[in-house]
């Protein structure tokens, strides 16, 4: 990380920190390292909520918030940093104005718009440690990779449903996120959280816990998570710490990088890094009609309406009459999808069933067409009463 000269504490910040000042592992020397110091936050959303709000209160003296989206209220069960009176506002604006009032003495700046190879390099350069709060593959090694060649430490965070994950990557002793997942998995069995659903306190309990790592990285106390990876499992209340080493042949951070500079992370991972992605539509010969297109047609009785998400997901919401082959058990039953006329193939949002549609069309099929946003959009555009979640 990079040093900067220690700055003076003002007789507010004083007594704003006060229990940071006598704690020994702190003391009037960290604050003001935490002053000096920098931290940019990739995704104020679940994981970026406690983070930003933490680092923040902490007095880390200038945060950076990196965010393409807006709030919407399914936000609000796990992204404490917004409340409705943020809905609709871009999600930077929305967390710079709270933790403005969390802590007036800080700067904070906003970056509204995805993070991508082409920007990457040009938001991080000025932070002295960079914050994963970001729910995507492309994005996490977008992170990693540019960490790494800029020389600035990532501490990673993700979760999912229940479950969370935390360590420090890119450090020159350590390893880096590559070290960990060398490839990216499946699009198609990649569900996000709206797909997947998540456990409204899991987020609190990872972004705290980078915080935390952060902080200690700034002011120089106690063992970082580097080269090890922290598992919660909020379910059975388990935590459990595994050594990741670093690898020797990895293509980023090894004795021999092939990677020197940063990729197109979309064609990589196989899927899209955020909602206005045009990835899809120019990398497949894909058809995508919009729901309204789909009752147009549906009406003539030409379609064939296919449901692909959990039965779980039925309780909350369907659509009559379709079949239904959960995406779950797709692997043993893809023969079932007929091939005599057109099917269209849907999910909660668009994106598994869109990332189905892939993996089918290298088998033959050539009938099958996404449903645009799926029953999501279906219950905005077409039918209200159908629940939304």
């Amino acid at each position: 990380m990079a040093s900067h000269p220690q700055l003076d504490l003002t007789p507010e910040e004083t007594i704003r920190y006060a229990r940071h000042l006598i704690l020994p592992q702190v003391g009037s020397a960290g604050q003001r390292k935490l002053k000096a110091a920098s931290v940019l936050v990739v995704g104020t959303g679940g994981l970026g909520s406690p983070n930003a709000m933490y680092l923040a209160a902490a007095g880390v003296g200038r945060i950076g918030l990196v965010d393409f989206d807006v709030v919407d209220r399914t936000n609000l069960q796990r992204q404490i940093v917004h409340g409705e009176s943020t809905l609709g506002v871009p999600k930077v604006e929305s967390a710079s104005r709270r933790l403005r009032d969390l802590n007036p003495h800080i700067t904070i700046d906003t970056h509204h718009a995805p993070l991508t190879s082409r920007n990457a390099r040009e938001i991080m350069a000025s932070y002295d440690i960079i914050l994963d709060g970001t729910d995507n593959f492309p994005t996490r090694y977008l992170l990693n990779d540019a960490c790494v060649l800029l020389g600035k430490p990532l501490v990673y965070g993700s979760i999912y449903r229940f479950e969370g994950q935390v360590s420090i990557f890119a450090t020159p002793a350590g390893p880096c996120y590559r070290c960990l997942v060398p490839q990216p998995p499946p699009a198609y069995l990649v569900p996000s959280c709206a797909e997947a659903g998540v456990f409204g306190v899991l987020p609190g309990t990872i972004g705290t816990i980078q915080a935390t790592e952060a902080i200690k990285l700034i002011v120089g106390f106690g063992e970082p998570l580097i080269g090890r990876l922290l598992i919660y499992d909020a379910v059975d209340m388990t935590f459990e710490t595994i050594t990741l080493p670093k690898r020797p042949a990895c293509p980023v951070c090894g004795e021999h990088p092939t990677v020197t500079d940063l990729i197109d992370y979309e064609e990589f991972c196989g899927m899209p890094a955020y909602e206005d992605s045009t990835f899809h539509a120019s990398q497949t010969h894909m058809v995508e009609w919009t729901v309204r297109d789909i009752k147009q047609r549906l009406d003539t009785g030409e379609l064939l309406l296919l449901d692909i998400r959990e039965p779980y997901e039925l309780l909350i919401s369907r659509l009559d009459p379709c079949e239904h082959i959960p995406l779950s058990e797709m692997a043993a039953r893809w023969t079932e999808i007929p091939r005599d006329r057109p099917v269209v193939v849907f999910c909660h949002a668009g994106v598994r069933s869109a990332n189905l549609i892939q993996q089918l069309l290298p088998k033959g099929y050539t009938n099958l067409i996404n449903m645009i946003g799926g029953i999501d959009a279906w219950s905005v555009e077409i039918d209200p009463s159908i629940p939304r979640y």
